[in-house]
Protein backbone atom coordinates (compact mmCIF):
# COMPACT_ATOMS: atom_id res chain seq x y z
CA UNK A 1 0.00 0.00 0.00
CA UNK A 2 3.19 2.17 0.58
CA UNK A 3 4.95 3.41 -1.58
CA UNK A 4 8.71 4.32 -1.25
CA UNK A 5 9.12 6.62 -4.77
CA UNK A 6 12.99 8.28 -3.45
CA UNK A 7 14.75 9.24 -0.55
CA UNK A 8 17.15 11.62 0.03
CA UNK A 9 19.00 11.24 3.17
CA UNK A 10 16.50 10.15 6.07
CA UNK A 11 13.67 12.33 4.21
CA UNK A 12 11.07 10.05 1.91
CA UNK A 13 8.83 10.65 -0.97
CA UNK A 14 6.22 8.11 -1.57
CA UNK A 15 2.84 7.38 -2.42
CA UNK A 16 0.06 5.64 0.08
CA UNK A 17 -3.05 3.53 -1.58
CA UNK A 18 -5.97 3.77 0.27
CA UNK A 19 -9.94 2.52 -0.83
CA UNK A 20 -10.46 6.60 -0.65
CA UNK A 21 -7.91 7.47 -3.14
CA UNK A 22 -3.99 7.30 -3.27
CA UNK A 23 -2.43 9.65 -0.69
CA UNK A 24 1.23 11.41 -2.07
CA UNK A 25 3.57 12.43 0.59
CA UNK A 26 5.29 14.26 2.76
CA UNK A 27 1.21 14.76 3.66
CA UNK A 28 -0.08 17.60 5.85
CA UNK A 29 -4.06 16.27 6.79
CA UNK A 30 -6.10 19.40 7.14
CA UNK A 31 -8.20 19.13 10.77
CA UNK A 32 -11.59 19.03 10.55
CA UNK A 33 -12.03 18.19 14.23
CA UNK A 34 -16.22 18.13 14.14
CA UNK A 35 -16.19 17.00 10.37
CA UNK A 36 -15.43 20.86 9.37
CA UNK A 37 -12.44 23.08 9.04
CA UNK A 38 -12.84 25.86 12.07
CA UNK A 39 -13.31 29.14 9.98
CA UNK A 40 -16.36 28.23 7.55
CA UNK A 41 -14.76 26.20 5.49
CA UNK A 42 -16.37 22.86 3.51
CA UNK A 43 -15.14 20.14 1.47
CA UNK A 44 -15.38 21.98 -1.91
CA UNK A 45 -13.32 24.43 -0.19
CA UNK A 46 -10.65 21.81 0.76
CA UNK A 47 -10.13 20.62 -2.53
CA UNK A 48 -9.48 23.54 -3.97
CA UNK A 49 -6.89 24.39 -1.31
CA UNK A 50 -5.17 20.95 -2.16
CA UNK A 51 -5.97 19.42 0.84
CA UNK A 52 -5.36 15.36 0.22
CA UNK A 53 -6.87 13.81 3.53
CA UNK A 54 -9.49 15.04 5.65
CA UNK A 55 -8.83 14.46 9.88
CA UNK A 56 -11.52 14.60 11.67
CA UNK A 57 -12.00 13.98 16.25
CA UNK A 58 -13.15 10.65 17.23
CA UNK A 59 -14.08 11.93 20.69
CA UNK A 60 -16.03 14.90 19.80
CA UNK A 61 -17.88 13.31 16.97
CA UNK A 62 -18.51 10.68 19.52
CA UNK A 63 -20.24 13.53 21.39
CA UNK A 64 -22.07 15.16 19.20
CA UNK A 65 -23.89 14.10 16.83
CA UNK A 66 -23.02 10.63 17.36
CA UNK A 67 -20.86 8.16 15.64
CA UNK A 68 -24.34 6.02 15.56
CA UNK A 69 -25.88 8.87 14.30
CA UNK A 70 -23.18 8.95 11.64
CA UNK A 71 -23.34 5.69 10.45
CA UNK A 72 -26.96 5.87 9.87
CA UNK A 73 -26.39 8.95 7.37
CA UNK A 74 -23.74 6.83 5.55
CA UNK A 75 -20.31 7.49 7.09
CA UNK A 76 -18.29 10.69 7.59
CA UNK A 77 -17.70 10.92 3.90
CA UNK A 78 -21.32 11.11 2.85
CA UNK A 79 -21.82 12.96 5.86
CA UNK A 80 -19.35 15.70 4.71
CA UNK A 81 -19.74 15.14 1.05
CA UNK A 82 -16.05 14.40 1.21
CA UNK A 83 -14.38 11.81 -1.26
CA UNK A 84 -10.48 11.39 -0.55
CA UNK A 85 -9.12 10.02 2.76
CA UNK A 86 -10.43 11.00 5.88
CA UNK A 87 -8.38 9.91 9.44
CA UNK A 88 -10.01 9.88 12.37
CA UNK A 89 -7.73 10.27 16.03
CA UNK A 90 -8.73 7.58 18.60
CA UNK A 91 -9.82 9.91 21.19
CA UNK A 92 -6.55 8.81 23.12
CA UNK A 93 -5.38 12.53 23.05
CA UNK A 94 -8.54 14.43 24.21
CA UNK A 95 -8.29 12.11 27.12
CA UNK A 96 -5.51 13.10 27.86
CA UNK A 97 -6.62 16.42 27.87
CA UNK A 98 -8.85 15.75 30.08
CA UNK A 99 -6.91 15.19 32.80
CA UNK A 100 -8.90 16.52 35.65
CA UNK A 101 -12.16 14.48 34.75
CA UNK A 102 -10.49 11.14 34.15
CA UNK A 103 -9.80 7.72 35.34
CA UNK A 104 -7.12 5.84 33.91
CA UNK A 105 -7.14 1.61 34.32
CA UNK A 106 -6.14 -1.44 32.10
CA UNK A 107 -9.66 -2.12 30.45
CA UNK A 108 -9.97 1.29 29.71
CA UNK A 109 -11.03 5.41 30.67
CA UNK A 110 -13.70 6.58 32.11
CA UNK A 111 -13.96 9.98 31.79
CA UNK A 112 -16.74 13.03 32.17
CA UNK A 113 -17.79 14.36 28.36
CA UNK A 114 -16.88 18.55 28.64
CA UNK A 115 -20.11 18.78 27.34
CA UNK A 116 -22.14 18.26 30.30
CA UNK A 117 -20.22 15.98 32.36
CA UNK A 118 -21.55 13.05 31.64
CA UNK A 119 -19.68 9.78 32.75
CA UNK A 120 -18.09 8.02 29.81
CA UNK A 121 -16.39 4.83 29.43
CA UNK A 122 -13.77 3.96 26.15
CA UNK A 123 -11.02 1.33 25.52
CA UNK A 124 -9.74 0.07 22.62
CA UNK A 125 -12.63 -1.92 21.46
CA UNK A 126 -15.26 1.08 22.27
CA UNK A 127 -12.33 3.33 19.84
CA UNK A 128 -12.31 0.73 17.20
CA UNK A 129 -15.72 0.41 16.80
CA UNK A 130 -16.87 4.51 17.01
CA UNK A 131 -14.02 4.86 13.98
CA UNK A 132 -15.63 2.45 12.60
CA UNK A 133 -19.03 3.72 12.61
CA UNK A 134 -17.58 6.74 11.21
CA UNK A 135 -15.72 4.66 8.23
CA UNK A 136 -12.69 6.69 8.11
CA UNK A 137 -9.85 5.41 5.86
CA UNK A 138 -7.51 5.14 8.39
CA UNK A 139 -8.48 4.93 11.99
CA UNK A 140 -5.77 5.49 14.60
CA UNK A 141 -4.72 2.76 17.39
CA UNK A 142 -6.58 4.12 21.24
CA UNK A 143 -3.21 5.11 23.63
CA UNK A 144 -2.63 7.26 26.31
CA UNK A 145 -0.77 10.30 25.96
CA UNK A 146 1.50 11.20 29.05
CA UNK A 147 1.96 14.51 30.00
CA UNK A 148 6.08 16.17 29.45
CA UNK A 149 7.50 16.16 31.77
CA UNK A 150 6.87 12.56 33.16
CA UNK A 151 8.09 10.52 35.50
CA UNK A 152 10.09 7.41 33.79
CA UNK A 153 8.85 4.51 35.72
CA UNK A 154 5.12 6.13 34.58
CA UNK A 155 6.12 6.82 30.80
CA UNK A 156 7.15 2.90 31.04
CA UNK A 157 4.50 1.35 32.35
CA UNK A 158 2.04 3.45 30.24
CA UNK A 159 3.33 3.11 27.24
CA UNK A 160 3.73 -1.33 27.88
CA UNK A 161 0.00 -0.61 28.33
CA UNK A 162 -0.43 1.11 25.18
CA UNK A 163 0.99 -2.11 23.36
CA UNK A 164 -1.72 -4.56 24.89
CA UNK A 165 -3.97 -1.89 23.70
CA UNK A 166 -2.55 -1.94 20.26
CA UNK A 167 -3.57 -5.44 20.08
CA UNK A 168 -6.87 -5.68 21.15
CA UNK A 169 -7.21 -2.96 18.58
CA UNK A 170 -5.99 -4.51 15.98
CA UNK A 171 -8.13 -7.86 16.81
CA UNK A 172 -11.03 -5.88 16.77
CA UNK A 173 -10.97 -3.99 13.73
CA UNK A 174 -10.06 -7.30 11.80
CA UNK A 175 -13.28 -8.44 14.08
CA UNK A 176 -15.06 -5.32 12.93
CA UNK A 177 -14.12 -5.34 9.23
CA UNK A 178 -15.52 -8.42 8.87
CA UNK A 179 -19.17 -7.83 9.44
CA UNK A 180 -21.58 -7.09 7.00
CA UNK A 181 -23.16 -3.96 7.84
CA UNK A 182 -19.60 -2.21 8.49
CA UNK A 183 -19.32 0.75 5.96
CA UNK A 184 -15.90 0.61 5.39
CA UNK A 185 -14.22 -3.04 5.27
CA UNK A 186 -11.06 -1.56 4.38
CA UNK A 187 -10.43 0.70 6.84
CA UNK A 188 -6.74 0.76 7.90
CA UNK A 189 -5.19 0.90 11.06
CA UNK A 190 -2.33 3.00 12.58
CA UNK A 191 -0.20 1.74 15.52
CA UNK A 192 0.90 4.86 17.96
CA UNK A 193 4.16 5.32 19.65
CA UNK A 194 4.74 6.11 23.19
CA UNK A 195 7.18 6.57 25.52
CA UNK A 196 7.47 10.49 26.66
CA UNK A 197 11.20 11.81 26.26
CA UNK A 198 12.37 8.81 26.87
CA UNK A 199 14.47 7.78 23.86
CA UNK A 200 15.09 4.17 25.62
CA UNK A 201 11.45 4.09 25.87
CA UNK A 202 10.51 5.18 22.70
CA UNK A 203 12.60 2.80 20.53
CA UNK A 204 11.68 -0.65 22.82
CA UNK A 205 7.96 0.58 21.97
CA UNK A 206 8.73 1.26 18.33
CA UNK A 207 10.28 -2.17 18.39
CA UNK A 208 6.94 -3.86 19.53
CA UNK A 209 4.25 -2.31 17.61
CA UNK A 210 6.48 -3.09 14.54
CA UNK A 211 6.35 -6.83 14.87
CA UNK A 212 2.68 -5.89 14.94
CA UNK A 213 2.71 -5.41 10.92
CA UNK A 214 0.49 -2.27 10.94
CA UNK A 215 -0.87 0.26 8.21
CA UNK A 216 1.13 3.11 9.86
CA UNK A 217 3.01 4.29 12.13
CA UNK A 218 2.55 7.07 14.04
CA UNK A 219 5.08 9.17 16.62
CA UNK A 220 2.59 10.53 19.69
CA UNK A 221 2.85 12.49 23.05
CA UNK A 222 5.31 14.94 21.45
CA UNK A 223 4.65 18.91 20.70
CA UNK A 224 3.07 19.05 24.02
CA UNK A 225 5.28 21.60 25.62
CA UNK A 226 8.95 19.87 25.16
CA UNK A 227 11.74 22.28 23.39
CA UNK A 228 11.85 21.31 19.41
CA UNK A 229 15.43 20.17 20.16
CA UNK A 230 13.73 17.27 22.52
CA UNK A 231 11.39 16.49 19.62
CA UNK A 232 13.42 15.97 16.84
CA UNK A 233 16.04 13.87 19.19
CA UNK A 234 13.43 11.41 19.64
CA UNK A 235 12.64 11.11 16.18
CA UNK A 236 15.79 10.29 15.23
CA UNK A 237 16.21 7.81 18.11
CA UNK A 238 13.00 6.06 16.68
CA UNK A 239 13.42 6.97 12.96
CA UNK A 240 15.59 3.25 12.73
CA UNK A 241 13.41 1.13 14.04
CA UNK A 242 10.57 2.31 12.59
CA UNK A 243 9.60 -0.30 9.49
CA UNK A 244 10.80 1.46 6.21
CA UNK A 245 7.75 -0.07 4.22
CA UNK A 246 4.93 1.99 6.03
CA UNK A 247 4.21 5.32 6.59
CA UNK A 248 5.03 7.34 9.42
CA UNK A 249 2.68 10.41 11.15
CA UNK A 250 4.08 12.64 13.61
CA UNK A 251 0.79 13.50 15.53
CA UNK A 252 -0.23 17.22 15.84
CA UNK A 253 2.68 18.93 14.25
CA UNK A 254 3.30 21.88 13.71
CA UNK A 255 4.94 24.57 12.56
CA UNK A 256 6.41 25.16 8.86
CA UNK A 257 9.65 24.84 10.54
CA UNK A 258 8.92 21.53 12.35
CA UNK A 259 7.25 19.95 9.08
CA UNK A 260 10.45 20.64 7.22
CA UNK A 261 12.54 19.42 9.87
CA UNK A 262 10.38 16.33 10.41
CA UNK A 263 10.63 15.49 6.76
CA UNK A 264 14.22 15.58 7.24
CA UNK A 265 14.17 13.00 9.57
CA UNK A 266 12.02 10.30 8.01
CA UNK A 267 8.74 11.62 8.56
CA UNK A 268 5.70 11.23 5.99
CA UNK A 269 2.64 12.80 7.58
CA UNK A 270 1.75 15.63 9.34
CA UNK A 271 -1.18 17.20 11.27
CA UNK A 272 -2.16 20.03 13.42
CA UNK A 273 -4.40 23.03 14.43
CA UNK A 274 -1.81 25.35 14.44
CA UNK A 275 -2.57 26.99 10.63
CA UNK A 276 -6.61 27.43 11.30
CA UNK A 277 -6.21 28.81 14.70
CA UNK A 278 -3.78 31.06 14.11
CA UNK A 279 -6.03 32.42 10.86
CA UNK A 280 -8.27 32.92 13.13
CA UNK A 281 -6.71 35.04 15.70
CA UNK A 282 -5.02 37.01 12.71
CA UNK A 283 -1.79 35.40 12.49
CA UNK A 284 -1.17 34.75 8.61
CA UNK A 285 1.93 32.26 7.43
CA UNK A 286 3.80 33.54 4.33
CA UNK A 287 6.80 32.71 1.90
CA UNK A 288 8.87 35.47 3.92
CA UNK A 289 7.90 34.93 7.38
CA UNK A 290 4.59 35.47 9.55
CA UNK A 291 2.21 38.14 9.40
CA UNK A 292 0.22 39.64 12.30
CA UNK A 293 -2.46 41.35 9.69
CA UNK A 294 -4.08 43.44 12.83
CA UNK A 295 -0.99 45.19 12.49
CA UNK A 296 -1.42 49.11 11.99
CA UNK A 297 0.99 49.39 8.90
CA UNK A 298 -1.45 46.91 6.56
CA UNK A 299 -3.86 49.97 6.82
CA UNK A 300 -3.47 51.15 3.54
CA UNK A 301 -1.47 47.96 2.33
CA UNK A 302 -3.34 47.03 -1.41
CA UNK A 303 -1.06 44.19 -1.58
CA UNK A 304 -2.06 41.01 -1.71
CA UNK A 305 -0.95 39.17 1.51
CA UNK A 306 1.81 36.77 -0.43
CA UNK A 307 2.31 37.59 -3.62
CA UNK A 308 3.97 34.07 -4.03
CA UNK A 309 0.79 32.54 -3.18
CA UNK A 310 -2.15 31.92 -5.55
CA UNK A 311 -4.86 30.66 -3.08
CA UNK A 312 -8.12 32.58 -3.71
CA UNK A 313 -7.70 35.06 -0.67
CA UNK A 314 -4.14 36.00 -2.33
CA UNK A 315 -6.00 36.34 -5.87
CA UNK A 316 -8.82 38.99 -4.84
CA UNK A 317 -7.96 40.52 -1.74
CA UNK A 318 -5.75 42.82 -0.35
CA UNK A 319 -3.93 42.89 3.54
CA UNK A 320 -5.70 46.20 3.78
CA UNK A 321 -9.25 44.50 3.35
CA UNK A 322 -8.40 41.36 5.65
CA UNK A 323 -7.11 44.10 8.66
CA UNK A 324 -10.29 45.83 8.02
CA UNK A 325 -12.56 42.24 8.59
CA UNK A 326 -10.76 41.54 11.51
CA UNK A 327 -11.03 45.09 12.93
CA UNK A 328 -14.83 44.95 12.08
CA UNK A 329 -15.15 41.69 13.61
CA UNK A 330 -16.31 40.18 10.34
CA UNK A 331 -16.96 36.36 10.07
CA UNK A 332 -15.52 36.70 6.18
CA UNK A 333 -12.08 37.62 8.48
CA UNK A 334 -12.10 33.81 9.48
CA UNK A 335 -13.04 32.36 6.22
CA UNK A 336 -10.67 34.31 4.30
CA UNK A 337 -7.64 33.78 6.62
CA UNK A 338 -7.95 29.88 7.11
CA UNK A 339 -7.94 29.18 3.65
CA UNK A 340 -4.72 31.02 3.09
CA UNK A 341 -3.19 29.37 5.88
CA UNK A 342 -4.07 26.14 4.45
CA UNK A 343 -3.42 26.89 1.25
CA UNK A 344 0.14 27.72 2.39
CA UNK A 345 0.89 24.39 4.56
CA UNK A 346 -1.07 22.32 1.77
CA UNK A 347 1.60 23.86 -0.62
CA UNK A 348 4.70 23.48 1.48
CA UNK A 349 3.51 19.96 1.50
CA UNK A 350 3.59 19.86 -2.12
CA UNK A 351 6.97 22.10 -2.63
CA UNK A 352 8.83 19.58 -0.36
CA UNK A 353 7.60 16.59 -2.36
CA UNK A 354 8.80 18.48 -5.69
CA UNK A 355 12.00 19.29 -4.14
CA UNK A 356 12.25 15.39 -3.31
CA UNK A 357 11.19 14.76 -6.82
CA UNK A 358 14.00 17.36 -7.86
CA UNK A 359 16.92 15.96 -5.79
CA UNK A 360 17.20 19.51 -4.02
CA UNK A 361 15.39 18.71 -0.86
CA UNK A 362 18.36 19.69 1.11
CA UNK A 363 18.63 22.82 -0.72
CA UNK A 364 15.04 23.86 0.21
CA UNK A 365 15.96 23.15 3.43
CA UNK A 366 18.67 25.58 3.90
CA UNK A 367 16.60 27.97 2.42
CA UNK A 368 12.98 28.37 4.46
CA UNK A 369 14.58 26.96 7.93
CA UNK A 370 14.41 30.30 10.04
CA UNK A 371 12.56 32.58 6.88
CA UNK A 372 9.31 31.10 7.32
CA UNK A 373 9.17 31.52 11.33
CA UNK A 374 10.49 34.87 11.26
CA UNK A 375 7.81 37.66 12.08
CA UNK A 376 7.51 40.48 9.67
Amino acid sequence: MFKLLKTEGKARRGDFKTVHGTIQTPVFMNVGTAAAIKGGLDSFDLKEIGCQVELSNTYHLHLRPGDKVVKSLGGLHKFMNWDRPILTDSGGFQVFSLSKLRKIKEEGVYFQSHIDGHHIFMGPEESMQIQSNLASTIAMAFDECVENPCEKDYAKASSQMTVRWLKRCKAEMERLNSLDDTINKKQMLFAINQGSTYADLRIENMKQIADLDLDGYAIGGLAVGEPAEVMYSIIEAVEPFAPVNKPRYLMGVGTPENIIEAVYRGVDFFDCVMPSRNARHGTLFTSIGMVNINNAKYETDDSPLDPNCNCHTCRNFSKGYLRHLFKANEILALRLAVIHNLSFYNKLAADIRCALDNGCFEDFRKENIGKLSQRI
